[in-house]
């Protein structure tokens, strides 16, 4: 029985599945921010609230499954993956739902409502930070066929061409937020300044989504290339 217990210590558990499980409660809670959007966009207080509390719902399970992989991963010499890598990529992801839950407190603490001519810029910044997240889960769900052919191969190409994607994608959302703000800007004499302000925050606050997830993407390129 030691020499089983010694064993086990030594190769440890692989902690692929518990990361890819945070990933997707991650995307649960992602799956939000569009309609919370939505929700500022029609003024509607009672549906941005029901959001809120789905974000946080979601945000607040992430969170316990961060502290259960961080407690359990295992210190064994001869895990898939390095545990720092494994602890980086948590933490990455774990941002994705810290930033989500923030934006929604801000819409919620603030009753904020966007200027008419926003309404049509938005809605596809905001689904393109969804994508962003979206092509993150998928790439990490990738990390055990990763680990089965010893990070070699075909497999290496294909989850680089997703990576790609994930890069792509980030770098739409750029684009769509300098268009955003340049709009913000033209309206500012016609709104309050803290109105301004706030907007611009929820702006920059939207497009941190995307760029966390493109962090995560980054932790998994630099894990391919060792």
């Amino acid at each position: 029985m030691p020499t089983k217990n010694y064993m086990a210590g030594l190769f440890g558990t692989s902690p692929i599945r518990p990361l890819q499980e945070h990933m997707q409660c991650v995307y649960n809670c992602i799956q939000s921010l569009s309609p919370l959007i939505d929700s500022v966009i029609t003024s509607d207080m009672e549906a941005m609230k029901q959001h809120r509390k789905e974000i946080i719902k979601c945000e607040h399970k992430a969170d316990e499954m961060k502290k259960d992989l961080r407690h359990h991963l295992p210190k064994g010499l001869f895990m898939p993956v390095d545990r720092r890598d494994v602890l980086d990529v948590l933490l990455m992801q774990d941002a994705i739902a810290n930033q989500t839950k923030r934006i929604a407190g801000l819409v919620v603490g603030r009753k904020m409502s966007l200027p008419i001519e926003m309404h049509e810029e938005i809605k596809p910044y905001v689904d393109r930070c969804v994508d962003s997240v979206k092509q993150a889960y998928k790439i990490i769900n990738e990390l055990d066929e990763l680990v089965e052919t010893g990070f070699r191969g075909r497999e290496v190409a294909h989850v680089e061409t997703m990576i790609d994607k994930l890069n792509k994608i980030e770098g739409e959302t750029d684009k769509l937020q300098h268009d955003l703000s340049h709009t913000l800007f033209s309206l500012e004499d016609k709104l309050r300044p803290t109105d301004v302000m706030f907007t611009y925050r929820l702006i920059e606050w939207i497009g941190r989504i995307a760029d966390n997830a493109q962090k995560v993407g980054s932790r998994l390129q630099l894990m391919l290339a060792r």
